[in-house]
């Protein structure tokens, strides 16, 4: 449309109209509805305004996702923004490049049971420790391969702050 626009001088020109929307595929209609909207202001400008300086308020807010930003819409509540849905939020987040992707989806090996019964918090975040052996934390990471994947288990002992135990298994992949 932008390219009809310009050849025609928006419309002026009334001659190549035709054959112009006839290349592109574009009705003499369509054509004629998008010069009439071409310089009318977009309709979320003042909410995408309210967005911005919600991100700019903080630097930590540029991690905002949809919902977040939505609450946080709704709970400062800027005047003259009407503030439509969560997906329209989204569109719009989406249009000014605020949309927040995170860089990775974590694949853990872990995979939770919501029937299981859930275990106490016996150290309550007290890894202080005054005898060997009373206190020992463990962590088990898979890192992937291009041939299976690798299972680290490391053991810490916190009397002396040290790596007592590390342990590794393959899982190969079958070709």
């Amino acid at each position: 449309m932008i390219f009809l626009a310009l050849k025609t001088e928006d419309g002026r020109i009334t001659g190549k109209i035709s054959f112009y929307c006839r290349m592109l595929g574009v009705s003499r209609q369509g054509f004629y509805k998008y010069l009439a909207n071409k310089d009318r202001p977009w309709k979320y400008q003042d909410l995408a305004d309210a967005m911005k300086e919600i991100v700019s308020e903080d630097e930590c807010n540029d991690t905002y996702g949809r919902i977040r930003m939505y609450q946080a819409l709704l709970l400062k509540q800027p005047e003259g923004v009407h503030i439509p849905s969560e997906r329209t939020v989204y569109r719009v987040m989406d249009q000014i490049g605020l949309s927040h992707r995170p860089k990775r989806k974590p694949n853990g090996i872990t995979k939770a049971d919501r029937e299981a019964m859930k275990s106490d918090d016996l150290l309550k975040r007290d890894f202080r420790s005054d005898t060997p052996l009373e206190k020992c934390i463990t962590d088990i990471t898979e890192i992937p391969a291009s041939n299976g994947k690798l299972y680290v288990n490391c053991m810490y002992l916190r009397f002396l702050t040290a790596l007592i135990l590390v342990s590794s298994v393959w899982q190969w992949k079958q070709i």
